[in-house]
């Protein structure tokens, strides 16, 4: 396999066309210059440099090869770029998971903040249910996760973002879609109601049904969701009724979003990383933190 070293010589020599002057560019001898290239040819099995008394000349060969090592060169140049970006946190990779509603705040404000901070960072994103964030932190599929609140991992480390407040999701043919002012939950009691398995996101789930039992029943799901996202996707269908965190409910055409009155239980989006997170994504929980501290989701209608 051919060095970095040897392609450096080999392309001092090709482009100066004379080893004195390929030698002195490259602040060494003559001699050892003259031995690695006839080595390399060895190696390679083949002529590259047609030599005489007075000139040095690429053989075909050598012309080819002389495109492949300016090549090999700059990607190595490359390579050590990114590897010296990624150790200061300013490039390399970061693979990242988010719940859908994430995807309509806080993550496009973050990403595009991010992104003009370090834009050599390569970032490949997901969506995920909150269940698979620890899962992902930890088998490294995932380097950092966006997901509604979580009972703590072992191995992860949880920050809360932003604590949101429920909201009532309502069809627009509704009885209570116009009505003015906060909602008591209780009104909804007898739905049919939209649900979330808690398979999907256990906290959440449990949120929601304890704020039901605060107002006095159980809602029995006529319709199950596997996100947030689908939720307000089948109230908008007419499919029924739903509660939903704040920061998710952005405009919908036949969704009616509505404040509930007396509606105290909190649901937390919350930024996921491994213990010990690399500098990027450590980065990124930083900035996600001051975004969300500063600037509010968008209101509901």
């Amino acid at each position: 396999m051919v060095e970095i070293r040897q392609a450096r010589y080999f392309v001092a020599v090709a482009e100066e066309l004379h080893f004195g002057r390929a030698a002195q560019r490259l602040q060494m001898s003559q001699p050892p210059l003259s031995q690695a290239i006839k080595q390399l040819e060895q190696q390679l099995g083949c002529e590259l440099l047609h030599r005489t008394q007075r000139s040095v000349a690429l053989s075909p060969a050598g012309a080819v090869f002389l495109d492949h090592s300016r090549a090999l060169i700059r990607h190595a140049e490359e390579a050590e770029a990114a590897a010296r970006r990624a150790a200061t946190g300013r490039g390399g990779r970061l693979s990242l998971g988010a719940v859908a509603s994430a995807f309509s705040w806080p993550l496009p404000l973050v990403l595009e903040r991010f992104h003009e901070a370090l834009p050599d960072v390569e970032i490949r994103t997901q969506e995920i249910d909150t269940h698979e964030a620890a899962a992902g932190l930890l088998d490294r599929s995932l380097d950092w996760a966006i997901v509604r609140q979580t009972a703590p991992v072992r191995g992860t480390t949880a920050t809360s973002l932003f604590a949101d407040r429920f909201v009532a999701a309502l069809p627009l043919l509704h009885p209570a879609a116009e009505a003015a002012g906060p909602l008591d939950l209780a009104d909804l009691a007898g739905g049919p109601w939209v649900w979330l398995h808690r398979l999907i996101s256990p906290d959440y789930h449990d949120a929601m049904a304890a704020m039901c039992r605060a107002a006095g029943f159980s809602p029995v799901p006529a319709h199950w969701a596997r996100s947030v996202t689908s939720q307000i996707a089948m109230v908008e269908c007419g499919l029924g009724v739903t509660i939903v965190p704040a920061a998710a409910s952005a405009s919908r055409p036949a969704v009616r979003f509505r404040p509930l009155r007396h509606a105290t239980a909190t649901i937390d989006l919350t930024a996921m990383t491994r213990s010990n997170p690399d500098a990027l994504a450590e980065r990124l929980t930083a900035m996600a933190t001051q975004l969300t501290t500063a600037q509010a989701p968008p209101p509901h209608d």
